[in-house]
């Protein structure tokens, strides 16, 4: 059977429908185990085993038709969010980010504190917010120390929040506001890198469905602070071939859109392998899929972690086309039907190395 007839009978319905599920799940950096257990229960469903590390991650392993090397296909549940900085004298609170974020991306959205007694709904504002009180309301800098959470409680002080158990470390996630469009699309934050995910799980659905298995001996790995740069810092065990499943930016002179996989060739961390680099380009000529190749000059992903902290792998990057990313994101069902199927042909394919 060929590549060609396996990508025929992949589930693009299910992708969908589970990455809405994911979107939902709040997991900031650090807070993630809801969104790893929803894929753990997810994995069990489909008659596979999520393994957990120590750091919160989670690997679920495929065994191979044939036996060789271990591959890994890689993807972060966790997404951008804040935590409590302080709390003010007017009952508002100050916030820093977690993860590579524009201040202007969150200015106005609803949000939720994680309080330890419990979650207090809010609202992420510039302290300058209204034009008929501040004459620098449009143009006040959109920076950590014009930022402020109001939070849909009475309160007025310092004291009234604390009573509320918020303190300091407490973690702040934004709504993700996701939405599915007659057209196709999928509006919502964090569709990086929620959307690799589903990818991934998508793949293990098919295996389910269908019987096949890839190549070689696959470990999926969902990791949890690869927005803080050391996701995949650790990897699986005797891994020498590490796929990287994101997102494709777009914007300026990229070639990406939103009904395409990306092919990233290089990122801040430098040029990935030629030789998989390569072969994921010939597979996807080969299978007529729509694709772009892509350089982003202000991306790392797990794949750049893994290589920082010294693992000797060859290591690629694809992912679906994402309009305004780390901001009010957006993709296409064909990104995701092209990065699924690009995914599985490399699982079916031989060595890269």
């Amino acid at each position: 059977m060929t590549a060609f007839e396996y990508d025929a009978r992949m589930n693009i319905d299910y992708l969908v429908k589970l990455l809405v599920r994911l979107l939902d799940t709040r997991s900031p950096t650090g807070m993630a185990d809801d969104a790893v257990d929803l894929c753990a229960d997810e994995a069990q469903s489909l008659g596979f085993t999520l393994e957990r590390t120590a750091k919160g991650a989670g690997v679920i392993r495929v065994d191979g038709r044939e036996p060789g090397d271990l591959r890994v296909v890689s993807g972060h549940v966790d997404t951008l969010g804040a935590m409590v900085r302080s709390v003010g004298d007017k009952g508002t609170l100050r916030i820093t980010p977690i993860g590579g974020m524009s201040f202007f991306s969150i200015d106005g959205e609803y949000c939720t504190v994680h309080a330890r007694p419990g979650d207090v709904r809010g609202t992420i504002l510039a302290t300058h917010t209204s034009v008929h009180v501040y004459e620098d309301a449009r143009k006040q800098a959109r920076e950590e120390k014009n930022i402020e959470v109001r939070l849909d409680a009475e309160v007025k002080n310092r004291k009234d929040v604390e009573e509320l158990g918020i303190r300091p470390g407490d973690y702040v996630s934004f709504d993700p506001r996701v939405e599915l469009t007659r057209t196709g699309f999928i509006k919502s934050r964090h569709l990086d890198d929620k959307a690799g995910v589903a990818v991934m799980l998508a793949l293990l659905e098919h295996y389910k469905d269908t019987g096949e298995r890839p190549l070689r001996p696959t470990a999926f790995y969902i990791t949890t602070y690869e927005e803080v740069g050391h996701g995949a810092s650790s990897i699986p065990e005797g891994t020498r071939e590490f796929l990287s499943v994101d997102m494709g930016a777009m914007g300026d002179d990229l070639s990406t859109d939103e009904y395409c996989v990306s092919i990233c060739a290089k990122d801040a961390s430098g040029p990935y392998d030629r030789r998989m680099t390569t072969r994921l380009v010939d597979l996807a000529e080969g299978l007529e899929l729509p694709f772009a190749v892509d350089i982003y000059p202000f991306y790392g992903s797990d794949a750049s972690a893994a290589r920082r902290a010294g693992h000797d792998i060859i290591a690629g990057l694809i992912g679906p086309g994402v309009h305004a990313s780390h901001s009010m994101e957006r993709t296409h069902r064909k990104a995701l039907e092209a990065t699924m199927k690009l995914a599985h042909a490399y699982l079916d394919s031989p060595p890269v190395g």
